[in-house]
């Protein structure tokens, strides 16, 4: 009796924490305690220069340490030169702080690092550590969720360097930046829950923006998504992104992301 009322509550868990699981942005709370994730970040982005699609492939593997810190390790392939190379990787990390847990809501804040390797050539004066730059990025992130709605905002302070022999291009106080997020999304279905099995569909609008401390110049983008949890465990995402604002300058501003997600419990 008493596992089968451990497991309930632990699903209970995921229930709640699917709502808040965002397609562009990490909110506060982290990934369950002791388990692994594998992730598969496809990105279908278009050139604004040649309007042709590059196709970028971001493996991602997550490890919920505790349920205050988690560790995300990802790679960099695109085809963005006619040919699938290997670009670089990076290191995520976040640290939850504080929580306030009710019984329909939660507010919780949390810190969070990056790391980011990158081979590629510079070519954006938009700095972009999700295989584009080398660099460091240090943030803090907020996220309330109220029932079957969850809101999350982030700010961090980012820095470029040379991707390895490629040199910054730009002049050197354009190497730092802030990057600002805003998310809100709603759990749509299921209705009534009659089993833990159903699936779970999550929709959300994102706003992604970064402004540049050299020159002043920022992009604010919008991304609408659709997410679907299966079995508690698989995570489905499909979203589009474009610009609201974009007068820093990028190579690509807009296409489509595909997300594939699979969570081991208890892994370790």
């Amino acid at each position: 009796m008493k596992k089968i009322f451990l497991i309930l509550i632990i699903l209970c868990s995921n229930k709640i924490i699917a709502q808040e699981l965002f397609v562009f942005t990490e909110p506060a709370s982290n990934m369950a305690a002791k388990s692994i994730g594998i992730r598969m970040n496809n990105y279908l982005m278009k050139n604004d220069a040649t309007n042709k699609y590059n196709y970028h492939l971001l493996p991602e593997i997550m490890v919920g340490i505790s349920k205050s810190i988690m560790v995300h390790g990802q790679f960099f392939f695109s085809n963005r030169n006619n040919s699938m190379v290997y670009e670089g990787a990076s290191i995520y990390t976040k640290y939850r702080f504080y929580s306030v847990d009710d019984v329909h809501s939660h507010f919780r804040m949390a810190a969070f690092g990056r790391l980011s390797f990158n081979n590629s050539d510079i070519h954006q004066e938009a700095i972009d550590f999700n295989g584009h730059n080398t660099g460091v990025e240090a943030g803090m992130v907020a996220t309330q969720l109220i029932n079957k709605v969850a809101i999350s905002a982030s700010a961090a302070v980012v820095q470029a360097y040379d991707n390895g022999s490629e040199k910054f291009q730009y002049p050197s106080s354009n190497r730092n930046a802030i990057n600002y997020t805003l998310s809100a999304g709603k759990l749509m279905l299921p209705k009534l829950y009659t089993s833990y099995k159903q699936v779970n569909m999550n929709l959300m609008c994102e706003f992604l923006g970064q402004t540049n401390l050299g020159t002043g110049k920022s992009f604010v983008d919008i991304a609408p998504s659709a997410q679907f949890i299966i079995d508690s465990r698989m995570r489905l995402d499909l979203a589009y992104r474009l610009p609201l604002v974009n007068n820093l300058s990028r190579t690509t501003s807009q296409g489509f992301v595909f997300k594939l997600e699979y969570n081991f419990f208890n892994a370790f």
